[in-house]
């Protein structure tokens, strides 16, 4: 299996455009095809803060749904998108607010389209992917070895949040262990969530997700290469929203 698996794009359509060009891809039609059969991966948070996240959400829709050239599985702001939609009672804050202003000035019939996707791009795929005979595998967040197999609401959260300990940090954000320290799988993990200046990897772990809508770079992790091709951001540098690792010896 050929797949290039990106991290949180977070609607930054134009770093994504750039990335899938830099990695042989050719648009055509309005997707991005490879001519080596190479295929496209989504570590989920396609929406929220970026410029165009109805763009990014219709683009992954058709290479996933349509053309079963993609795969995808969710994360958090998706997981929030989707109960929005539903109209469930979400606050629509921590970026939200950028894909519902988008959505909230279309036509009753676009809107309806970008509702009818979405919900159907979400409720068709798994809440992590497993591939190449198990050797692959990636979640929004990352997963535990003993939690592969599992789809139980346990490992929902994991996928979605990462190991949060139930505390905050003093702006409100969760506070999650490492859990990557502890792996010692033999099948890639490959993961976004947390923002890193660099793709850091780790006992065959590696977290992609390089701050593209924080003005760090948009990332992709190549396999079976285990080689990763950045391009760099357009968004503005937040420097706050980075998190570096203090690694074990």
């Amino acid at each position: 299996m050929k797949i290039d698996i990106i991290g949180d794009i977070h609607g930054c359509f134009e770093e994504f455009v750039v990335l899938t060009e830099k990695l042989g891809y050719r648009w055509k039609d309005g997707l991005p095809i490879h001519s080596d059969g190479r295929v496209l991966g989504f570590v989920g948070d396609l929406t929220d803060r970026g410029p165009l996240s109805l763009r990014v959400i219709h683009t992954v829709y058709r290479l996933v749904i349509e053309k079963r050239q993609g795969y995808y599985c969710p994360g958090n702001h998706c997981n929030k998108l989707y109960r929005y939609l539903l109209g469930r009672n979400v606050q629509i804050t921590h970026g939200l607010e950028t894909t519902v202003a988008e959505y909230e000035v279309l036509s009753n019939k676009n809107k309806k389209f970008v509702k009818d996707q979405f919900i159907q791009l979400y409720e068709m795929s798994p809440l992590y992917q497993v591939l190449d005979n198990g050797k692959l595998v990636f979640a929004h967040a990352g997963i535990c070895e003993d939690y592969i197999g599992r789809t139980d609401k346990k490992v929902e959260t994991f996928v979605l949040y990462g190991d949060i300990t139930g505390e905050k940090h003093p702006d409100g954000s969760p506070v999650r262990r490492d859990w990557a320290q502890d792996y010692n799988g033999v099948a890639w993990i490959v993961y976004g969530h947390t923002p890193v200046h660099h793709p850091r990897m780790i006992n065959n772990t590696i977290n992609i997700d390089t701050g593209a809508v924080f003005g760090g770079k948009l990332t992709a992790f190549r396999y079976p290469e285990i080689a990763t091709v950045s391009v760099p951001s357009t968004m503005p540098m937040v420097e706050e929203k980075f998190r570096t690792f203090s690694e074990k010896v």
